[in-house]
């Protein structure tokens, strides 16, 4: 901090902290098959690096306060790690650095736009439809070839395979140990879904192996498969917990829970018999902290209408805690989806703010590019005004007030650092009278022109927000 600013350190006037609506507007980026970034793989660094800079500063227009980037999308890793390879999707070639850490960039990105980030990992794909290989020597397929079974135009790592889980659990706690993430999110891909024969029937899933080394008296194989990822969800909770209390673990599973399931609902899949998911059961259990089922459907939809699935995903029994965030699926919107107005979405938006605090976007394309203004619309209507994601953590101590240094001038600007040893998330910007507060990591911060007093707090990675330094604007007469 320059000795200009040293002497405004200590300012006594203190105060409540700034009123923010706790909402999750969040938003999926993926990276298999490029959907979301980088636009192809083998980006030079500066591009891939730019790329996710404007991804992130369109979604953080948009009024998103949360980004939930994949960063395992077929045992591979969008991260320096010592467990799996580079990801093709990011390098061009499995096995090959990109030249940077991706994780650790969007980490530092999302925050100074003062939005959280949630790593997102799919536990058993193995390899996606889209990769055109080799094979890293030291990927799944190749490092344990008795984990991983082929199945459709995908190969799969066998949720029931000894040893498989306990590899997918190290990477979880490797990343939550390693990165700032604010969150750690799998989604719908636990058993894969169900490939069809070209007379209409089910293909089984390939587990003979593992089913031969089952527990003697098992003799419930959907059962035995839903244990499995019963086991999965509860031991990754607790893993995550274990290394950072505060970090969030979020699922996201197919949208309805079994056909008829409210009446009148129907799905071509049952999740609970073909995906041997029970989301149900995890949330009863407490197995994570948000649910966000993928209500993929318009609020017209006459065998998935969105309101009535969102109706009956709320009113399921959890733990006070665990909170109902639904998936949605804004790239559908305008010509490059299904041709949905964004009226749609921003309906569903108002919905799921009113009903559940918050809802999950799919997919980043989408906002980014601002299909049929939906980006447009959600920043002047449901996302005016800033939100805080709530917070998971009912005890601790808020942060203090921080400490604020100014410099006069032609520009007001403010450097901003902790009031205390704790770590702080975001430091909070907000005039007192009308406008926009400013919520970022960056310890400088230019003031609008307009404000004359503001008041400054800290906010820490468990969400809690602390009492707020009140800051006049220098020359102001207050």
């Amino acid at each position: 901090m320059s000795p200009l600013l040293l002497a405004a350190l200590v300012m006594r006037e203190t105060s409540d902290p700034p009123t923010l609506t706790r909402e999750f507007r969040g938003v999926w980026i993926a990276t298999v098959a490029n959907i979301d970034w980088p636009s192809r793989p083998g980006l030079p660094v500066a591009e891939a690096k730019a790329e996710m800079r404007s991804t992130l500063a369109a979604l953080s227009r948009a009024g998103c306060n949360a980004v939930v980037l994949q960063v395992r999308p077929m045992a591979d890793a969008l991260y320096r790690s010592r467990l799996e390879p580079w990801s093709s999707f990011v390098s061009g070639r499995q096995g090959k650095s990109p030249g940077f850490d991706p994780l650790a960039f969007a980490v530092t990105t999302a925050h100074a736009e003062g939005m959280e980030l949630h790593a997102w990992v799919n536990p058993f794909r193995a390899r996606h439809a889209t990769f055109e290989g080799p094979a890293d020597p030291t990927h799944v397929t190749r490092r344990h070839p008795g984990w991983v079974v082929e199945y459709g135009n995908q190969a799969w790592v066998d949720p029931n395979a000894p040893g498989a889980q306990a590899h997918a659990l190290a990477v979880v706690e490797d990343i939550v140990r390693r990165y700032d993430v604010d969150g750690l999110h799998i989604d719908d891909y636990f058993y894969p879904y169900p490939v069809r024969r070209a007379d209409g029937t089910k293909l089984p899933f390939p587990d003979e192996r593992s089913w031969a080394k089952r527990a003697p008296g098992t003799t419930d194989r959907d059962a035995w498969r839903r244990a499995a990822c019963d086991r999965f969800v509860r031991d990754l909770y607790r893993r995550v917990k274990a290394v950072k209390p505060w970090v969030k673990v979020g699922v996201s599973p197919f949208g309805i829970a079994r056909p008829g399931v409210p009446e009148g609902v129907t799905a071509g899949i049952d999740q609970y018999a073909d995906l041997h998911a029970d989301p149900v059961k995890w949330l009863r259990e407490g197995w994570l902290d948000y649910l966000s089922p993928q209500l993929y459907w318009r609020r017209s939809a006459p065998q998935q209408p969105y309101d009535q699935l969102l109706e009956w995903w709320l009113a399921q029994e959890r733990p006070s805690r665990v909170r109902v965030w639904p998936g949605l699926f804004t790239s559908q919107v305008g010509p490059q989806g299904a041709d949905w107005p964004a009226s749609e979405i921003v309906a569903q938006v108002e919905s799921a703010q009113r009903e559940a605090g918050g809802s999950v976007h799919f997919s980043a394309k989408a906002l980014v590019g601002d299909w049929d203004g939906v980006a447009k619309a959600l920043a002047e209507g449901p996302y005016r005004d800033p939100a805080l994601v709530p917070t998971f953590v009912a005890s601790g101590a808020a942060p203090p007030p921080p400490r604020v240094g100014q410099a006069s001038g032609r520009a007001w600007r403010l450097e901003l650092a902790p009031g205390g040893t704790a770590p702080v998330r975001f430091y909070v910007v907000a005039p007192e009278g009308p406008g926009r507060p400013i919520v970022t990591t960056r310890t400088t911060v230019a003031v609008p022109k307009g404000w004359t007093r503001v008041r400054v707090a800290a906010v820490d990675r468990a969400g809690r927000i602390g009492r707020a330094r009140v800051v006049h604007r220098p020359g102001s007469g207050s």
